[in-house]
């Protein structure tokens, strides 16, 4: 009997340690950027994109609750050259927030001052996920026949609580996360 009760309480030590070891974030999905896509229209060059992933269930129930949820998008055009270090023509930094309004069940997303409203989350966070036509660099800074690639890249911003109140909701750190640079070339 002893022999069984002591099989019993390894089995369930390892499972534990099994448990506790086994990394979070191998279950999770990662965040990523698709669908990029680049184009132009007279004045400037423009890019498309999609964020996947990038609402984590917490942070889903951290926007119902009124916490606003910030996403950095930076976009950095270089010239490609051959004989020296590649050129930075520009560095754009696109800002999203959305925030829940609990009286009129409403959410807000606002991107660079411009706020739109949504009446349902899923419509708020599809907003919040499809980077479309941001401006990547004018037309006016390049050079024709020349090649060039973008570089883009999202992360969510660290959540700031009044009164320093993240120390207390330890797990809204759990929200932060980044992309990997992401390239895409094109010619002008």
């Amino acid at each position: 009997m002893k022999k069984i009760k002591s099989k019993i309480v390894i089995v369930l030590i390892s499972l534990l340690i099994g448990l506790f070891s086994f990394p979070a974030h191998i279950c999770a999905l990662e965040p990523k950027i698709t669908d990029i896509l680049i184009t132009n229209d007279v004045e400037n060059v423009l890019l498309y994109a999609r964020l996947l992933h990038g609402f984590k269930p917490k942070m889903e129930m951290g926007v119902l609750a009124g916490i606003p949820t910030t996403f950095t998008m930076w976009i950095e055009v270089y010239e490609k050259r051959y004989a020296m270090w590649d050129k930075r023509i520009t560095r754009r930094e696109i800002k999203r927030t959305i925030k829940y309004d609990n009286l009129k069940k409403t959410f807000s997303v606002l991107t660079n001052n411009e706020s739109e409203i949504f009446p349902d989350f899923e419509s708020a966070q599809k907003a919040m996920s499809d980077f479309n036509g941001m401006i990547a660099v004018p037309m006016s800074f390049l050079k024709k026949g020349r090649n060039y690639y973008a570089m883009i890249k999202i992360k969510m911003d660290k959540v700031r609580l009044p009164l320093h109140m993240e120390y207390v909701f330890f797990f809204v750190s759990m929200w932060d996360f980044e992309t990997s640079w992401y390239r895409q070339n094109f010619t002008y």
